[in-house]
């Protein structure tokens, strides 16, 4: 048509004329794919624009600008588009424009930019130009293209191309004018996962209305997976679609989804199966998987926008493990944390962990991680600087046994290259404040723990009567974050003040004196008469409702934040959730009630004293101060333990009305605590690429098996998870392989020998399935377990310690119990008859 305007299937319009996406587009045009008529305003009239108004110059300019100074991008680039909305179009482009537009028919029309760096296989640029929907008239059509060419030099596409290697002068932006099409639904496509690029499904996100809902995040789509090689539907999930986008008299608005199709599929079955075909033929005419924006009018498909998936590549991106060696555990952190955790949770464990670890964390030598999205600590690291220090080895095992489990005893610790004086310089006086910050703190914690609770209460309340994004995220720095650093440090204070050495002292004292199985007898018992253990919460508060001695009111309040996912913010806590209730009461008929254990425990514990004070006569007064004070330092590790879990349901209510303020529902999730707060108070919302990477990269991980919790070196999980001859309880490479007849293993986490039925148990939603009296047999447990433990005959757990959460409440509650096995549920198997020996922790399959 000229050298600025081309038909939208012009033979031969290449990168350099019409840009990827023009180029995307006019291909599938010309090979008659269901496109909305258009047309291309080339790469020559943005240069033509250029020219003509000198703008080489400041170009130029703001390319040689730092990327990472982000506030000298940010000027020049708000002047640079100043120039280019201001600034008229050429008279000869304008006409060769308007007589396209006119000979359309001058429809509404979706403007979009088209970069000659857009939409490559090798970087999809996707999102980093602009796009304009529902443009009416000439004039408008003029400005929006402007708009468009300005987009190209915005500070956040300055960045990614700085990122990508690409200079600013080989950059230039085309303009695609379609027709906008009136979609009843609309969405994306993939034809391959867009982090594994594992290519058996076909995934679908539809929503109702125009794309740009679910592009832009506004609204948690509906999916659909169709199978590659059958072309049947293999998975439809229907979500809660609240919003959708609409035209309006200028531009596109949000509206409300009528009621009657707000929980109704956007799409038929046999229009995802149909849709499936056509990202299928995509892919064929274009020679790799594709991400397809797609929209429906009526029964009919249109293609709006193909792209090649370029992200395959980065199936695993939350791996600190790569490249590395270094020794990690996850004995102490996995029962606390055992999820795949979201961006969100993940940004919120950091601060916890900073806190409770401070000496531990100075960069660049950080003792925790994630090791494919779950927890892991640092052992290297760890033990590395207490080397500096002139630890032994052996001394840095005996001391961390309780917390990190035992370490294989011909298991070399790998170490990073730490000096002491690095260490004196830098770790010293950290250690020095974390002391007296700890002890300052101990002085202040029962206070804190009294009124920890109706504080979390206030904040709640709070959050949700916010009604103004910029308020709220107000409201995260004056009083959300610091509430989260207040409480991490606090539960820091009940395990690292100077009492808090009483967890490890009092203990070893007694087994020296009178031998495992009465030390375990005397330091139980703390969770008798009222309750006052918190690990014990959930399980006494469920009993008291069963009773009625509570009401659901009640309970919630009390005990509700406690739950098997509990530092996990995208998950509901028992308090919101009545059926998960329902189900932990009907599943506590026919087992012991937690009053009888615990008051036959106490019996138990009274006659090891008798023995005792038989015994040991002239060291009743000095021990029964140590045991008191074992006591007190226990319950209020506990209680500030289960405070920091009341927070992270603080933190649930802000990302949750963060989703509601913004729009974005669940992929809420998806946002670290940074990234929810620029997206309140200046709207920054993630890039739909890398939305839907994080969202795939949860479901990925979460599918495979709980990982070991001893790794050396760099761990593949997919690889781990797809060797049929994989250990579950270490992966150390070029190791021995576990004797599959040889006796289980553990510690021995509560006396007492058994002989039963095993129930092997991968997660905890399947508790209804253990009957009373057989052996539980996990991976790992937390508080969320323990309402099964008053049916278990005893305990059995691959990841744990003496001071984990099966032994403390086997303990209290007086069941057998073996911790710490590592792979007890790879060799035992549900119906194995099992001897479990809590006193020598051993498990043998009878």
């Amino acid at each position: 048509m000229s050298s600025y305007v081309l038909k939208l299937a012009e033979a031969g319009a290449g990168l350099s004329e019409v840009g990827g996406k023009g180029q995307a587009l006019a291909r599938m045009a010309a090979a008659g794919f269901g496109v909305p008529d258009g047309f291309h305003i080339t790469t020559e009239a943005y240069a033509e624009f250029v020219r003509d108004h000198r703008l080489a110059e400041d170009l130029t300019a703001l390319a040689a600008v730092d990327a990472d100074d982000t506030a000298a991008v940010e000027a020049a680039a708000t002047g640079i588009r100043a120039r280019f909305t201001a600034l008229a179009v050429p008279e000869e482009i304008r006409d060769a424009v308007v007589m396209a537009y006119d000979r359309l028919g001058a429809p509404p029309v979706a403007v979009r930019s088209s970069a000659t760096t857009e939409d490559l296989a090798e970087a999809s640029f996707a999102g980093q130009q602009d796009s304009f929907l529902n443009v009416t008239g000439a004039d408008d059509l003029l400005d929006a293209v402007r708009r468009c060419w300005a987009s190209l030099w915005t500070a956040r596409a300055v960045g990614y191309r700085a990122r990508q290697g690409l200079e600013g002068a080989d950059v230039r932006l085309a303009v695609v004018v379609q027709e906008l099409v009136p979609a009843d639904a609309a969405g994306v496509l993939f034809t391959a996962d867009p982090v594994t690029g594992a290519t058996g499904t076909i995934a679908i996100n539809a929503a109702w209305g125009l794309g740009e809902a679910v592009v832009g995040g506004l609204v948690t789509p509906d999916v659909f997976q169709v199978a590659r090689t059958s072309g049947e539907l293999t998975g439809r999930t229907v979500n809660h679609k609240a919003t959708m986008t609409v035209r309006g008299d200028t531009g596109t608005q949000e509206v409300a989804v009528p009621a009657d199709q707000v929980l109704a599929p956007s799409l038929t079955d046999d229009q995802a199966r149909r849709l499936a075909g056509l990202g299928l033929d995509l892919e064929q005419l274009f020679g790799h998987p594709v991400d397809v924006e797609w929209a429906r009018v009526d029964d009919r498909f249109v293609v709006l926008q193909a792209r090649p998936i370029t992200t395959g590549a980065d199936r695993d991106p939350w791996n600190d493990s790569r490249g590395t060696d270094y020794l990690w555990t996850n004995t102490n952190v996995g029962e606390a944390v055992p999820d795949v955790m979201t961006p969100a949770t993940w940004s919120l464990v950091e601060v916890f962990l900073s806190d409770a670890m401070a000496t531990s964390a100075v960069p660049p030598y950080v003792a925790y991680g994630r090791i494919g999205g779950r927890a892991y600590l640092n052992l290297s690291v760890a033990a590395s600087m207490a080397g500096a220090l002139g630890m032994s080895d052996t001394m840095f095992r005996n001391l961390t046994v309780d917390v990190f489990g035992r370490l294989p005893a011909d298991q070399v610790i790998p170490k990073v290259a730490i000096s002491r004086l690095w260490v004196l310089r830098r770790v010293l006086p950290v250690a020095v404040r974390v002391t007296v910050r700890a002890n300052r703190d101990a002085k202040r914690l029962p206070a804190h723990l009294a009124a920890h609770p109706a504080r979390c209460e206030e904040l709640r309340d709070r959050i949700g009567r916010v009604n103004d994004p910029v308020e709220l995220a107000g409201l995260w720095h004056e009083a959300i974050e610091p509430g989260l650093h207040t409480a991490s440090l606090m539960l820091n204070a009940a395990t690292r003040s100077n009492a808090g050495r009483a967890l490890v002292t009092v203990r070893r004292r007694l087994q020296k004196l009178i031998g495992d199985q009465d030390t375990e007898a005397l330091l139980a018992g703390l969770g008798s008469g009222s309750g006052e253990l918190a690990s014990l919460g959930l399980l006494v508060g469920l009993e008291r409702l069963r009773n009625t001695e509570i009401d659901r009111a009640t309970f919630s309040r009390v005990y509700g934040h406690r739950g098997p996912h509990e530092f996990e913010v995208s998950t509901p806590r028992p308090g919101e959730d009545p059926g998960w209730i329902d189900a932990q009461l009907a599943a506590m008929s026919g087992a012991p009630s937690a009053s009888d254990l615990l008051a036959r425990q106490e019996n138990r514990r009274a006659e090891a004293w008798a023995r005792f004070v038989s015994g040991h006569p002239r060291r009743v007064r000095s021990t029964s101060a140590q045991i008191s004070r074992w006591a007190a330092v226990s319950r209020s590790r506990e209680l500030a333990r289960s405070e920091v879990i009341r927070y992270f349901w603080v933190l649930r209510s802000f990302w949750l009305r963060a989703a509601e303020l913004t729009g974005v529902g669940q992929d809420i999730f998806c946002y670290d605590r940074d990234e929810v707060v620029g997206l309140l108070r200046d709207g920054e919302r993630l890039d739909p690429a890398e939305l839907a990477a994080r969202r795939a990269a949860v479901q990925r991980y979460a599918a495979l098996p709980t990982y070991p919790s001893l790794i050396r070196g760099s761990f593949d999980p997919f690889r781990w998870a797809a060797d049929p001859s994989r250990r579950s309880d270490a992966y150390l490479p070029g190791g021995p392989v576990a004797d599959a007849q040889a006796t289980v293993t553990g510690f021995p986490g509560s006396a007492g020998v058994v002989e039963a039925i095993a129930r092997v148990l991968t997660d905890v939603a399947d508790g209804d399935r253990l009957r009373a009296g057989e052996v539980l047999v996990t991976a790992v447990t937390n508080v969320g377990w323990t309402p099964l433990f008053p049916r278990a005959a005893a305990v059995v757990t691959d990841v744990g310690a003496p001071l984990s959460h099966a032994a403390i409440v086997a303990r209290e509650l007086g069941i057998p119990a073996v911790v710490g096995c590592g792979n007890a549920t790879m060799r035992i198997a549900t119906g194995d008859r099992v001897r479990v020996d809590g006193t020598a922790g051993t498990v043998q399959v009878l």
